[in-house]
């Protein structure tokens, strides 16, 4: 099996060679269920890599708030010089806003982009299951949840797979495409082809806890957190010592606000439950703020303060 090159617009092929010889499958239409920052940033790429998106969400001021963050993010495009205004037309054509989960029913691949919680998860592909084509793939933004698991929700395990983006998503090269216990080969294909037509680099990871990204990630960011809980120095000199120091581009708390304290604390609940070793054990000082709803970035306060 190998992927193949898209022959027209809008549409991801994959060849699978067998005893009949190759049969093209393609990816033209999908459908996001979540319009939040890591929904609105999945459904841009794919607009803009020509396919059709419909974005699902219940909520309509969340759907308001997806397209105000692409039309945003397509603004700075423009006079960056990254994309003609004709460009963005033809990208911003081809979304369409649902608050129905019927309206996946047409979607060859429908992803689920809710909150990183495993009830909402199985819930939303439970849901999905039952009004997608038979034939659609399902996949899950998850960033650290069993893919095995949530495929377990529904009736076709062998079309459920991982597909995790990185925030923020039309910037960010990376998805780990993660392969749960039951997940088909020619799904890991279709999946992998349909990543590299967006332009994102596809790295394929097995399905265990925090899958590699977080698993590492989460851990450093966690102890920084500690370190300042201890006092052992201050949140600037934290995130001063691992840019400089190591190379990174951001610091580890300036990150965590980026991700969400909410999100982070999630990450490592699952972690720690799944794992069952005491390095996930989340700070306290973590679970205060996200207690006092200081969640980073996107509620203008995490261990700093945003504007706007």
């Amino acid at each position: 099996m190998r992927a193949g090159q898209p022959e027209e617009e809008g549409k991801i092929f994959v060849e699978a060679e067998g005893r009949e010889g190759t049969k093209r499958q393609l990816i033209e239409r999908v459908a996001i269920v979540g319009a939040g920052t890591m929904g609105s940033g999945i459904a841009q790429v794919f607009a803009e890599a020509g396919v059709a998106v419909t974005l699902v969400d219940a909520a309509p001021t969340a759907l308001q708030w997806a397209m105000a963050a692409m039309e945003r993010n397509w603004s700075r495009s423009v006079e960056k010089s990254k994309r003609t205004p004709a460009e963005v037309d033809s990208a911003r054509s081809r979304i369409a806003l649902a608050h129905d989960i019927a309206a996946v029913g047409e979607a060859d691949m429908v992803i689920e982009a809710v909150f990183e919680d495993v009830a909402t998860k199985q819930g939303v592909l439970r849901d999905v299951d039952r009004v997608a084509a038979p034939e659609a793939l399902l996949a899950t933004n998850t960033s650290s949840i069993s893919i095995t698991q949530l495929a377990a929700a529904t009736e076709r395990p062998g079309r459920v797979i991982g597909m995790h983006f990185f925030n923020p998503v039309p910037v960010m090269p990376l998805v780990e495409v993660v392969r749960g216990l039951l997940t088909q080969a020619e799904t890991v294909a279709r999946v992998l082809a349909c990543v590299t037509r967006l332009g994102k680099t596809p790295v394929e990871v097995h399905d265990f806890p925090g899958f590699v990204s977080n698993r590492v990630l989460l851990p450093m960011i966690n102890e920084a957190i500690f370190c300042l809980q201890e006092g052992v120095a201050d949140k600037d000199a934290i995130d001063a010592v691992m840019r400089l120091g190591m190379a990174h581009p951001m610091g580890p708390l300036a990150l965590a606000d980026l991700i969400g304290l909410d999100v982070c604390l999630n990450i490592l609940d699952v972690l720690q439950r799944e794992l069952g070793e005491d390095k996930y054990r989340p700070a306290p000082l973590l679970r205060k703020m996200v207690a006092a709803g200081k969640l980073g970035r996107k509620s203008g306060e995490g261990f700093f303060l945003y504007e706007g």
